[in-house]
């Protein structure tokens, strides 16, 4: 199976919680270990899919990381593109840090660009539900103020900056960029509405079933938060590459229908509201995910932590973050920003 766990003692506690009474260890197979965070296993015939934590990047604890993920699948759900979760498990000696069963989505990586129209109507449609009254937030955070909360989380990941081995002209431009970052920030915060956004919405944790239709199946760091945070992190290179088993470089192009396909679908009162921030927070969110990387390589890269489990998958990572690191790759994408024409409507 996969690494130290058991699939007879994992069996055995599900037939514990009543959840797959008849289950044995034979019966689960591992659908996937990719994730830097969770495994997969299938279970049986039964259309789930055991979500097997290995760690959490917000540092929560097991049992608040579980409540925490729940909840979000089941807030998701409403929207139609996001997997149900039927049952939590809780931690245990067969699952240090618990489960969630979800709904098994039957579906391919995205071909890019093909399908990112299927994943601006996912968005559309996610980032349409109604939000809950402040006391029925939690535990999902809010992000009421997206540009500060956003530099938190760089700064914190950018403390990683000197231990990450950089060529000079990279180190110097992410400096730049967030120099840049500090300064948006004292500017003021966006006055759009805040919704129910994904956060990590790279192209690999859509699938696209046979129907084209996107599913978004990652919802462990949903929040509420900014829209555009989450179309920039569709399309940004550093995300475009980052699952081996996504196909395509969408170009310049390619990026501006995505963004108008999803103005279009949320209307001209909503693209009114988000278009003058829609370049701002690429950027940002450019900055959030390259001092990840930065981290990333710092503190996780090391092949005995328990996000380099899978071999394939670590490799890949290797490779696309050194190509993203590279000051040419860095140059092609801040032209986004640079040059100010990517994005019309």
């Amino acid at each position: 199976m996969t690494d130290e766990l058991d699939p007879d003692a994992i069996a055995g506690r599900l037939r514990q919680s009543g959840h797959a009474p008849a289950l044995t260890g034979s019966d689960l197979s591992v659908l996937s270990t990719k994730g830097v965070s969770h495994d997969h296993w299938r279970v049986a015939d039964t259309g789930l899919v055991l979500r097997i934590p290995r760690m959490n990047q917000w540092g929560l604890r097991a049992e608040d990381a579980l409540a925490y993920q729940a909840t979000a699948f089941e807030r998701a759900a409403a929207s139609g593109h996001t997997p149900r979760c039927t049952a939590v498990i809780a931690p245990g000696d067969a699952l240090p840090r618990g489960a969630l069963l979800v709904e098994e989505i039957t579906g391919q990586a995205p071909h890019l660009p093909r399908d990112l129209p299927a994943i601006a109507e996912t968005l559309a449609a996610i980032h349409s539900l109604p939000v809950p009254a402040d006391d029925r937030l939690a535990p999902l955070q809010i992000h009421r103020n997206p540009v500060s909360s956003t530099l938190q989380v760089i700064e914190e990941q950018a403390a990683f900056l000197t231990q990450a081995d950089l060529a000079a002209e990279t180190e110097t431009a992410i400096r730049q960029d967030l120099e840049w970052a500090r300064d948006l920030a004292g500017r003021g915060e966006p006055n759009f509405a805040h919704c129910l956004v994904c956060t990590d919405a790279h192209p690999g944790n859509f699938l696209i079933d046979d129907s084209g239709k996107a599913w978004f199946v990652d919802l462990e760091k949903a929040l509420y938060g900014a829209v555009p945070i989450d179309l920039a992190h569709v399309t940004l290179l550093t995300s475009t590459g980052w699952d081996p088993d996504c196909q395509g470089d969408p170009s310049a192009g390619d990026v501006e229908q995505f963004y108008r396909r999803y103005l279009d679908l949320v209307g001209q009162d909503r693209a009114a509201e988000l278009e003058p921030w829609l370049l701002p927070l690429r950027r940002l969110t450019w900055l959030r995910t390259i001092t990840w990387f930065v981290r990333w390589k710092a503190e996780w890269s090391d092949t005995k932590h328990a996000a380099m489990r899978d071999s394939r998958m670590s490799a890949h990572i290797q490779a696309h973050v050194e190509r993203c690191f590279s000051p040419e790759i860095v140059a092609a994408v801040r032209d986004d920003w640079r040059t100010s024409n990517l994005i019309t409507h």
